[in-house]
């Protein structure tokens, strides 16, 4: 079987110490990463601020962020915001774009009645806004009327616009309106072949996927590495994941029993983590990568593990 050829990247902890964030972007493109993705995950920092540091201080690496939470930037300011970056840096900045964690988003009063909706328009318009057009839109979340970037701010290379998304109606906006798809973890070959036939991309359509990872010559360091950060795998928001996979009924039925998140974790089969991560020896991982890549992703990105961030990095370099 031929192989698909795909890109390997890997995400900067959110927790990161700030001295941490520059050394650990230079030691990811030393190391030869294809990607490093920065996350804007609500009560760490911004994502648009990290990318436009990490991307200063590398030369090749590509950038990603992930995600921007449509209800929570205007499309206007975030165009140019981005088409900055893209301007800066040609041919290095991804963006994805998606809903926000529900509970997060309500929690600052900005959770839409429509979140599918308020998606489609943004990312429209948001990657009109990038090439330079004039934009006229009056929809139910956004409106813009009339407004274009100056000649001047418009990036010669417009970056992709990727959508964040989990679920099937989601993946299929996904697909209408984005320039790709991003994959929260775990992604499972099972779940990119499931989340495809949602897409149903008629051009073509990146995507990317996180995993947790840990590397180890010792198979079972690594496992038990990965296995507190799987303990919400067990709920609800994380269901389009585990529904393609064959246990996902054994799944459910242990998280019932479980008193907590992390009883739950300590609990999952040594069999079941090896599917919801890219955990083991470096030749497992790169087989793990291999399966990952023939179902259909294009950027498999890896998420260290572990309180030393820049130790758990150069692991991780074994799988290149």
């Amino acid at each position: 079987m031929t192989k698909h050829e795909g890109t390997i990247g890997v995400i900067m902890p959110r927790d990161i110490p700030a001295p941490d964030i520059v050394p650990f972007a230079r030691r990811a493109e030393t190391h030869g990463f294809d990607e490093l993705w920065v996350v804007e995950d609500l009560g760490y920092r911004g994502g648009l601020t990290q990318a436009a540091t990490v991307l200063a201080a590398t030369t090749r690496i590509r950038v990603g962020v992930g995600l921007l939470p449509a209800a929570a930037r205007n499309v206007a300011f975030a165009a140019m915001d981005i088409a900055g970056l893209a301007q800066l840096h040609p041919h290095r900045i991804d963006i994805a774009v998606g809903h926000g964690m529900p509970a997060w988003m309500r929690g600052v009063g900005a959770w839409p009645k429509s979140p599918l909706t308020l998606l489609s328009e943004y990312i429209t318009v948001l990657k009109a806004l990038l090439s330079g057009r004039p934009v006229h839109h009056d929809g139910q979340y956004v409106r813009i009327d009339g407004l274009h970037l100056d000649e001047s701010a418009v990036p010669a290379a417009v970056p992709d616009v990727l959508a964040g998304v989990r679920g099937p109606r989601s993946l299929a906006v996904s697909g209408d309106v984005a320039d790709g798809t991003l994959l929260a973890e775990p992604v499972t070959p099972a779940y990119v072949r499931e989340a495809l036939k949602h897409i149903a991309p008629s051009r073509p359509h990146r995507l990317a996927a996180y995993n947790i990872a840990a590397i180890d010559d010792d198979p079972a360091v690594a496992l038990a590495a990965v296995r507190p950060a799987l303990d919400v795998v067990g709920e609800p928001d994380w269901r389009p994941h585990i529904a393609p996979l064959p246990f996902h009924d054994d799944l459910v039925s242990l998280r019932s029993r479980c008193a907590d998140p992390q009883e739950f974790a300590r609990s999952l089969p040594d069999e079941w983590v090896r599917q919801l991560a890219v955990a083991g020896t470096p030749e497992q991982a790169r087989s793990r990568l291999a399966d990952l890549f023939d179902a259909g992703v294009t950027s498999a990105v890896l998420t260290p593990l572990g309180p030393d961030h820049l130790a758990s990095l150069d692991a991780l370099a074994a799988v290149l």
